[in-house]
């Protein structure tokens, strides 16, 4: 695979979080000359900015998910701090019953989980109070977001992979239902195929080649405390939050309600301190032994949602040469599989490890015009919340 000519790359990803650099790292292992092209800097809007989750049982992509990342360091021959499995605490029935969800589906794919009573709660997570139950889900895990980022950059790099930062994309050439290049303030890049897997600017982007890719983007806030005792078990969370102790000891934690916001607000870092004291008074709740420990940090990452809050990975039947993917805001754990089925679909136009069915495009061929609206997804600005 090589480009038509002219400066460019056989394959051009655009997009320079966990879903592209993937990608990239993927399609460069196998020899392939790729470029990726990141309109800031690697990792910044969602993918270094999030709780570092690697389960996500209701996808397609989970066993390829939980098979790659205990063997991801040395795939990429850099740390992610990875740590396997995750506790869930219940606070009240309800959050119980919710999160039976992931049993069952872990169960249907072989994964075990433990029903856990408050008095083991109190025993495996000693900064949990009077919890209702839980579940110690052996899967899953949680890893470094910073790190991992860095490690795929490096990664893809070390293969032969470029990486173009601080480059937006400025628009693309078409030769009849091909992409034949990308336009950039550096010059305009040739490619044989093209990745569109540029987070919140995936459906703008995908827009100006005529695809329809309906995205809302979110501001998503993280509060990270002081260093504390490290727990056996970093990863533990509930109460509507996501989030890991990392190895440092601090607890760095997230999780709705997001602030929704235009894709032109994309990248503005003002903070939510109303979504930021939600998740304080949150984490308070779930971790009420220590309550003590100050708030030193925080920070808001940008994400991408489909209307049904699942991801795209596919390639739209009107340009032979286009692949797109959105994660919609579950790109992080994901990122191990989902570069692997890009790879995949860039090479042989279909995921040989994993039905991606449900993942289509042409799911949203009936959306309603006001999605938004109905939804209640519109910035606060305009009536939202």
């Amino acid at each position: 695979m090589s480009p038509q000519g002219g400066e460019g790359a056989a394959v051009i990803v655009i997009g320079g979080g966990v879903t592209g650099l993937s990608a990239g790292w993927w399609l460069a292992r196998d020899g392939i000359d790729v470029l990726v092209i990141e309109a800031g800097a690697i990792g910044w809007a969602a993918s270094g900015r999030n709780g570092g989750g690697c389960s996500h049982h209701h996808s397609p992509l989970f066993l390829e998910e939980q098979r790659l990342w205990p063997m991801l360091d040395e795939l990429l021959g850099y740390p992610t701090e990875f740590r396997p499995n995750r506790i869930r605490i219940a606070l009240d029935e309800r959050q119980f019953r919710l999160y039976r969800r992931a049993l069952e589906n872990g169960a249907r794919q072989g994964f075990r989980t433990d029903v856990l009573d408050p008095p083991q709660i109190r025993e495996l997570v000693p900064f949990a109070g009077e919890a209702y139950g839980g579940y110690f889900y052996h899967f899953g895990g949680h890893a470094n977001p910073h790190r991992t980022v860095q490690a795929y950059a490096w990664a893809l790099q070390d293969h032969g992979g470029r990486l173009l930062q601080h480059t937006p994309v400025l628009g693309f050439d078409t030769r009849g239902n091909r992409v034949a290049g990308v336009r950039t303030p550096r010059g305009a890049f040739a490619c044989d195929q093209l990745v569109i897997a540029a987070g919140p600017a995936t459906g703008a982007l995908a827009a100006q080649l005529g695809v329809a890719l309906p995205l809302m983007s979110a501001r998503a806030e993280m509060i990270v405390t002081e260093p504390l005792a490290l727990m056996a078990t970093g990863a533990v969370d509930g109460n509507g939050l996501y989030g890991r102790q990392t190895l440092r000891g601090n607890l760095a934690y997230g999780g709705g309600p997001h602030e929704w916001v235009e894709l032109q607000d994309v990248g503005a870092r003002a903070h939510s301190t109303v979504l930021q004291a939600s998740i304080a008074r949150r984490l308070y709740a779930l971790f009420p032994k220590a309550a003590h420990a100050r708030v030193i940090r925080s920070w808001a990452g940008f994400i991408e949602n489909t209307p049904d809050g699942r991801p795209v990975l596919d390639r739209p039947a009107s340009l032979e040469n286009l692949t797109i993917a959105t994660l919609s805001s579950v790109g992080f754990g994901l990122s191990p599989a989902a570069g692997r089925a890009v790879r995949d679909l860039v090479v042989s136009g279909r995921c040989g490890f994993a039905d991606l069915s449900t993942l289509r495009l042409g799911r949203f061929a009936g959306l309603e015009p006001g999605w938004r609206a109905l939804q209640g997804w519109l910035p606060a600005a305009a009536g939202g919340e």
